[in-house]
């Protein structure tokens, strides 16, 4: 079943909508390999945490959330990049070694799995990436025990760059770092 959808920056003014897509992402059956947040601590956070993360990720070149809307107005996924500069430390407490998108947030309502809002908002974030000056490679994480968002990964294009990471407070699994290079 193909959808259309509206592929959008969030606007600073819809951090209820922020709020409300990213507490559903977190009570989904796949979010504990999904996200490394939990609905108990999403949802204990203050509305000022809500409003400057949606401020934040409507502008500026740093980070951008980008948000898929169906025919009706719904809000049906989303993803996030965080530009990472070289040299800086990464979520993980490694040294990131060059200019780069890091995506995160990859959220696509159940009911809209494989109808084309995952690629429409790859499609659109890594777009925005390669608008950025300096910029070579887009890369994200997924759970070693999360084969669905793995093959959706491969099929976009990206690849495993070696390297992985235990996953923080479950040391014997981990996370593949996939990468994308400019075209």
């Amino acid at each position: 079943m193909e959808h259309e959808y509206v592929v959008r920056a969030v606007r600073a003014d819809e951090w209820p909508q922020v709020r409300e897509l990213r507490l559903a992402a977190l009570r989904d059956p796949a979010a504990p390999v999904a996200f490394l947040e939990t609905y108990e601590d999403a949802a204990a956070k203050p509305d000022s945490y809500w409003q400057e993360r949606a401020a934040g990720a409507s502008r500026g070149l740093s980070a951008r959330q980008f948000v898929a809307v169906g025919p009706h107005g719904t809000w049906v996924g989303s993803v996030t990049a965080l530009v990472e500069e070289a040299g800086a430390a990464d979520v993980f407490g490694g040294v990131i070694e060059q200019r780069q998108a890091h995506l995160v947030g990859v959220f696509v309502r159940p009911e809209h799995r494989g109808s084309g809002a995952t690629d429409a908002l790859f499609e659109a974030v890594v777009g925005w990436a390669w608008t950025l000056e300096g910029l070579e490679r887009v890369r994200l994480y997924v759970h070693e025990d999360n084969p669905r968002a793995q093959a959706f990964y491969r099929r976009f294009g990206f690849v495993r760059s070696g390297g992985a990471v235990p996953v923080p407070g479950d040391p014997s699994s981990r996370e593949f770092e996939l990468v994308l290079k400019r075209p």
